[in-house]
């Protein structure tokens, strides 16, 4: 019997199901590692096909999969776009290819396209496996670029150990708009200003988006042309491969916002119709196309199309030394529907309807290569379904993810804030919506996303304080709705990291309470970037109480760090009091306090601990340094007092709108 079944036994109707599915995966592991000799070979398509120098005979290879395609012409700056003079051959398996001498003029960032006459015509498209590609910026159309690291980039991250991270602390980040300017920001101006701010406030992981080259700014990288080629809006590779290295030197593992769940439809960037075909890389018809996302759907049970993304995962691995992936839309490739419209309130949800076996084997192998290539590589899974073992290993019958995106916390948090008052707030449902995870599978925990940042949504600071941060941000103006939303962003933050699950994750600049949405630009906005950017003067400025949302979170990140209250075990209720909507618990011997009351502070408030003994307070969101109001003298020492009947007990001035953590000395 699979472990997955014997932890769960609410699985057993469904283990013919589940041995079908880990059966199923293994055929195609044994019959890869029986054709290519291990996983790792079948996942080097990279090196076979696009471009590759050849020192022996001093040119370029050129290759291809193409299969319906009738003929292919190589064209570029080295023979001035002529459409005759360079055709490729067609090989075995559909795969074209081309050897252009060195003497020709080939060279590194040399712009080319590849011309496709097929069935549905003849066209200049992008080589699917292009490392680079650059954007014209009159006509926005974009052009591969031949490029190789022939010069071998410096890393000098050997001392980084990425094993030493055992919670990550994520810091969800979007190169572009890391800036003040109100434009694209680089990869160098964000290894520069962001990556030492990063580093200071204690985060371990940096989560990457839109790394991939992506034709549409707006898209937020999700809608992904060239799956090898880094965004040449943000620099060169290289620049990225520099911004990697120094995170490492720094500590800090980087981890890709992977886009497999689906492709950009755009025919003259990406790969949709290559071949003319109409189905080479994605399914025919109308199982190819994602209605709610206007993209592509990739057909997981081809083996080129098995090939071309397993080698994009080593890639990104080998190459720019990536520490993990968090796989975006999991729940799109795991059922034939993609969620839309499903609740998922039976496990024949999970199992038996409208499942997708060939992408449930796609994600195990992809995790199977992951961590063969890196032990310790960090992979998320962003499922709001919830399937049963999506982060258990292969071997026990999962599919293999390290963590899965606690998808359901920020909503609630955002229910709360939209539709009850701050006095309705039930404790016992807030505990339930942040412990409630299955047993055995690390959940990323996180209050706020780019998701909750995106135009039509709102952060928690803008549904807390809204409007009133712009005229009552100066420390030295008392505003009642901006006090409020100081406190409650605290203790929002902090119960949802130190109870929500084993990894936390924060979106830049949400940490100090960033003003308004994320709106890229487009036409609607008149192609703004007013609100596609960070504006870090506000956090830098003494005079503003963004500083205070800043000193708390650096402080809750250390204290999480420091006392590893992530891996420890899931955190124990100790006390629920709706009267004055007090939450206590314990988690790695830390003893929590939370008064979430708008009014209500509790002189003597006495609660039942598993330990006797004397306790420090490590954290005091109510301390001035955090913007609180200095009720509580953080030095104090705190003595538990014995009660025959009911145990050991501690009394402490339990302040309304404010969270504690006491340590034992």
């Amino acid at each position: 019997m699979l472990q997955l079944i014997e932890d769960d036994p609410w699985l057993a109707p469904y283990e013919s199901d589940l041995n079908t599915r880990f059966n199923y995966f293994n055929e195609e592991l044994a019959r890869i590692e029986n054709k290519y000799g291990s996983l790792i070979n079948y996942a080097g398509r990279h090196h076979e096909l696009g471009f590759h120098h050849d020192t022996s005979k001093k040119g370029w290879w050129y290759r291809e999969w193409a299969p319906a395609a009738e003929s292919l012409f190589l064209k570029g700056d080295f023979n001035d776009w002529n459409s005759e003079s360079h055709p490729l051959k067609k090989k075995d398996g559909g795969i074209w290819e081309i050897f252009i001498p060195d003497k020709e003029g080939l060279k590194n960032f040399s712009q080319v396209k590849v011309q496709v006459k097929g069935a549905n015509g003849t066209n200049d498209r992008i080589p699917a496996y292009t490392r680079y590609a650059l954007q014209n910026p009159q006509t926005h159309d974009f052009t591969a670029c031949v490029w190789q690291d022939k010069k071998k980039f410096p890393w000098t991250d050997k001392k980084f150990k990425l094993k030493e991270i055992k919670s990550p602390l994520i810091y969800e980040c979007h190169p572009g708009m890391a800036q003040e300017i109100e434009g694209v920001g680089t990869f160098r101006e964000f290894e520069e200003n962001v990556l030492p701010r990063i580093k200071d406030l204690g985060y371990n992981c940096i989560q990457m988006m839109a790394v991939k080259e992506h034709p549409y700014y707006g898209s937020f990288g999700y809608h992904v042309s060239n799956y090898f080629a880094p965004s040449s809006r943000f620099g060169t590779p290289e620049d990225l491969k520099s911004l990697i290295n120094k995170a490492h030197e720094m500590g800090m593992a980087v981890i890709m916002d992977m886009v497999h769940s689906h492709a950009v439809k755009n025919f003259a960037e990406g790969l949709n119709d290559f071949d003319g075909s109409g189905h080479q890389y994605f399914h025919e018809g109308g199982r190819g196309y994602h209605t709610g996302w206007d993209s592509k759907l990739f057909d997981y049970g081809k083996e080129e199309v098995s090939r071309f993304l397993l080698s994009n995962i080593r890639y990104w691995l080998e190459e720019f030394h990536f520490d993990g992936f968090r796989f975006d839309g999991v729940t799109s490739m795991l059922y034939h529907h993609h969620g839309e419209g499903v609740a998922f309130d039976h496990y024949d949800k999970y199992f038996k309807e409208g499942v997708d076996w060939d992408a449930i084997r796609y994600l195990q192998l992809a995790n199977t290569l992951i961590h063969e290539l890196k032990p310790e590589a960090i992979s998320i899974a962003e499922d709001m379904s919830g399937m049963p073992g999506n982060c258990r290993p292969v071997s026990e019958g999962g599919v293999g993810f390290d963590y899965r995106l606690g998808m359901g916390i920020p909503d609630e948090w955002i229910k709360l804030l939209k539709h009850k008052k701050d006095e309705e707030w039930k404790m016992m449902e807030v505990w339930n919506v942040l412990s409630n995870r299955r047993q055995g599978e690390k959940t990323v925990a996180y209050a706020e996303s780019h998701d909750q940042a995106m135009v039509g949504d709102k952060t928690l600071a803008f549904w807390l304080m809204d409007k009133e941060m712009y005229w009552h941000m100066r420390k030295d103006d008392k505003n009642l709705i901006i006090d409020r939303g100081i406190a409650l962003h605290k203790m929002i933050r902090l119960i949802t990291s130190s109870v929500g699950g084993e990894a936390y994750l924060n979106f830049i600049g949400n940490e100090f309470g960033h003003p308004e949405w994320i709106d890229f630009p487009r036409e609607g906005n008149q192609w703004s970037y007013k609100y596609a950017r960070r504006q870090w003067s506000l956090v830098d400025n003494p005079e503003l109480k963004f500083e205070y949302l800043n000193n708390f979170d650096q402080a809750m990140v250390n204290l999480l760090k420091d006392n590893n209250v992530l891996s420890a075990q899931p955190a124990q209720l100790l006390n629920v009091d709706e009267t004055n909507q007090v939450l206590i618990f314990e988690r790695a011997n830390l003893i929590f306090v939370f008064n979430f009351h708008p009014n209500h502070s509790v002189p003597d408030y006495e609660f039942w601990i598993p330990k006797a003994g004397k306790f420090q307070y490590l954290l005091n969101s109510d301390d001035p340094h955090f913007g609180g109001h200095n009720r509580i003298d953080s030095k104090t020492v705190v003595h538990t007092s014995f009660e025959k009947e009911g145990g050991d007990f501690l009394k402490i001035y339990c302040v309304n709108r404010t969270a504690l953590v006491l340590k034992k000395m």
